[in-house]
């Protein structure tokens, strides 16, 4: 299968979906895509690897590129899964500092790729985008507070429902049948990661729902039947 054509307002529509370039105007936008370079991984690709020089940021365009780290003792965690309109790197932009985890080409993946030495002295010529890009780490802080916050306060079953929810708004598409069809596959290792739990608690859990016709499984991928149980999970 040819991969999509890639034009200039493909590019433009990923980057204005990341919340790090949100706040820029459609100028600024257009002249990062002006020096912005195209870059492919076939599946199963290394991106990068945990400790190499951080020196880009990607935005995806075609395909998805799951970022992990694997422990001292060789436990593997999937930090997220980043797809279409999704950013990884933006922190590499502005330190430069060796990568904190790994990536890896989980599809057939277009990424576009702003390289630091670029983008810093891009923002330099724009008085105010200091101020806008530092707001909106800010905010990104606040978000890594609360998910620690939910580790710590939250049960395994509440926390799934969360990342599952969370999955299907993300990655959801609607089934004809009923249900909302998570586009992307995620074992259930790649689960346990993602709420900091055993894979055995989360086998468990989706077992329970499973019975009770909250979610399915259909060909690797998550069906969730009943959102508003999920949301009443978290909720309660």
């Amino acid at each position: 299968m040819r991969p999509p054509r890639i034009d200039n307002a493909m590019k433009r529509d990923a980057l204005l979906s990341s919340a790090f370039f949100r706040p820029m105007r459609p100028a600024e936008i257009d002249e990062i895509i002006g020096f912005a370079a195209e870059r492919r991984f076939p599946r199963g690709t290394t991106v990068y690897t945990k400790g190499a020089p951080g020196s880009s940021m990607m935005a995806v365009l075609v395909g998805r590129i799951r970022v992990g780290s694997v422990s001292p003792e060789g436990k593997e965690v999937t930090l997220n899964v980043i797809g279409p309109g999704e950013v990884v790197g933006e922190i590499a932009l502005l330190d430069g500092k060796p990568r904190s985890a790994d990536a890896v080409a989980i599809e057939d993946t277009t990424v576009m790729v702003v390289e630091r030495r670029d983008f810093l002295p891009f923002m330099l010529r724009h008085e105010t985008l200091v101020e806008r890009v530092l707001t909106v780490l800010c905010d990104r802080l606040r978000r890594t507070s609360n998910a620690l916050e939910e580790i710590a306060l939250f049960e395994v079953p509440a926390r799934l429902a969360r990342v599952v929810l969370k999955l299907a708004e993300d990655y959801g598409r609607p089934l004809p049948e009923g249900g909302i069809r998570v586009s992307i596959k995620l074992s259930q290792r790649d689960l346990s990661n993602l709420v900091a739990s055993s894979r055995e608690s989360v086998n468990k859990q989706l077992r329970v729902w499973r019975e009770s016709g909250v979610v399915d499984q259909v060909e690797g991928h998550l069906v969730v039947l009943k959102p508003a149980t999920l949301q009443a999970e978290f909720a309660g």
